[in-house]
């Protein structure tokens, strides 16, 4: 089970650090790879830029993504996992403050497997992350990517 990454996809250090603790807090002891920025998130799936050395065959086993990112926002990453064949399947749950209906749709519509808004009490916070790590990492079985 350790050998199962999660990419927490967040641009705010608190948010982050909270997941992280949350996650910790859970017994999930999984590496958690934080990019700030969805330009980072895609060097990291695609091995480019300061992930150059990376395997990109070697994909996380979910993605947390939040949709106010800079360089490209959430939907954006979205869109560019789900257009290559090697993520198209990588499960990608929306994790955001945003409780705008536009926002939950357009997720969807672009593939998200969940969507799940962020609590802004902490201990609420702390139990929407616990769940998502035990479900995604425990009990999920993911698809396989296509060879090629």
């Amino acid at each position: 089970m350790d050998d199962k990454i999660i990419l927490l996809v967040d641009d705010n250090p608190d948010d982050v650090e909270l997941t992280l603790l949350s996650l910790e807090k859970s017994n999930v002891r999984n590496k958690v790879v934080v990019a700030n920025d969805g330009l980072e998130a895609l060097d990291y799936l695609f091995g480019t830029g300061k992930y150059s050395d990376r395997d990109p065959a070697a994909l996380p086993e979910v993605v947390l993504l939040d949709l106010k990112l800079p360089k490209l926002d959430g939907h954006q990453v979205l869109e560019r996992i789900r257009a290559d064949r090697r993520t198209r399947l990588l499960p990608v749950v929306i994790l955001t403050s945003s409780d705008t209906e536009s926002d939950v749709v357009r997720s969807f519509e672009g593939g998200a497997n969940s969507y799940v808004r962020k609590p802004v009490d902490f201990q609420e916070f702390s139990e929407a992350v616990r769940h998502l790590g035990l479900y995604w990492i425990l009990l999920n079985t993911p698809a396989s990517p296509p060879r090629r």
